[in-house]
């Protein structure tokens, strides 16, 4: 996200000349190495994501119940999107630069929220299956959605606009490392009540491959940020800047990875091919 500041003169203004001037070439590389990734990710996620959110409209529309949550973070990565089509752009007004800025960590914070949603919703149908068939409703699941997509501007207009950009990064990285112990504690505590629960074994199968993918998306693209947003060194390090923010880029990729495991008939094929896979090579080594 501190990629988005490049062109912000009081940013600028904190490196001394001599620096910016031994680092140019490397800056230069790393900029047009990020330009071509971006167009990239952006080329591949944008169809991708549109894509997924139609097939799940037409769940809705068909009376078949969709994974709320799953479109709402769709969605989010729909905003991230646009806002790096914006970046790519490379537009000359800094006033579309700063809106884009909280467009941008407003859906990575959406994202990110959703994100736990899915998995706390799936540690509940392994933990507490009645109560989660009793008491899930389409009404608490929009009341969650509408929380989730209201709290990123009451953050920005209560920390952006109203304390230093310094302390503001700290806040930020604070809130994003709280997301990481929940999923790890839904992991551990869906693999503790898996042999006691009565989901059946694909579903069980489904669940928990949910779990790790999001933990292993949450570590691998977020952690790094995180150790940036708290450590002033990591934040003034170029290359672990430009690292993170590449990663962060990824967010809508990694998504659709996770949309792929949340629908049924896909995962389910996967899983049959690889054990037959499995069954064919040990007919092999058996004959």
């Amino acid at each position: 996200m501190e990629d988005f500041y490049i062109n912000n003169s009081s940013l600028a203004n904190s490196y001394n000349c001599s620096n910016i001037t031994s680092n140019s070439d490397d800056n230069n590389n790393a900029v047009f190495i990020k330009f071509v990734m971006t167009c990239i990710i952006i080329c591949i996620s944008l169809p991708l994501t549109l894509v997924a959110i139609y097939t799940l409209y037409s769940q809705v529309r068909n009376d078949h119940i969709a994974p709320i949550y799953v479109i709402n973070l769709l969605i989010s990565d729909l905003i991230q999107l646009v806002c790096l089509i914006v970046r790519v752009g490379r537009h000359e007004d800094q006033k579309i630069y700063d809106i884009i800025f909280y467009m941008y960590n407003c859906g990575l914070i959406v994202s990110i929220s959703f994100m736990v949603c899915v998995a706390l919703e799936r540690y509940l149908v392994i933990a507490f299956p009645l109560w989660y068939r009793f008491r899930r409703t389409i009404k608490t699941s929009v009341v969650v959605c509408i929380v989730v997509w209201a709290l990123p501007p009451l953050y920005f207009l209560a920390f952006f606009f109203w304390v230093g950009l310094k302390v503001s990064y700290i806040v930020f990285g604070t809130f994003l490392l709280l997301p990481f112990p929940l999923l790890i504690f839904f992991l551990c505590g869906t693999l503790k009540t898996l042999s006691a629960s009565l989901v059946s074994p694909d579903e069980k199968r489904r669940i928990v491959g949910i779990l790790v993918l999001v933990l292993l998306i949450y570590t691998l693209l977020f952690l790094p940020t995180i150790i940036g947003f708290l450590a002033e060194g990591a934040r003034n390090n170029n290359t672990f800047s430009n690292l993170y923010g590449m990663l962060l880029r990824l967010n809508p990729l990694a998504d659709l990875v996770l949309y792929v495991f949340v629908r049924k008939g896909t995962i389910d094929k996967l899983l049959a091919s690889v054990c037959c896979c499995r069954m064919d090579s040990n007919d092999i080594s058996s004959s």
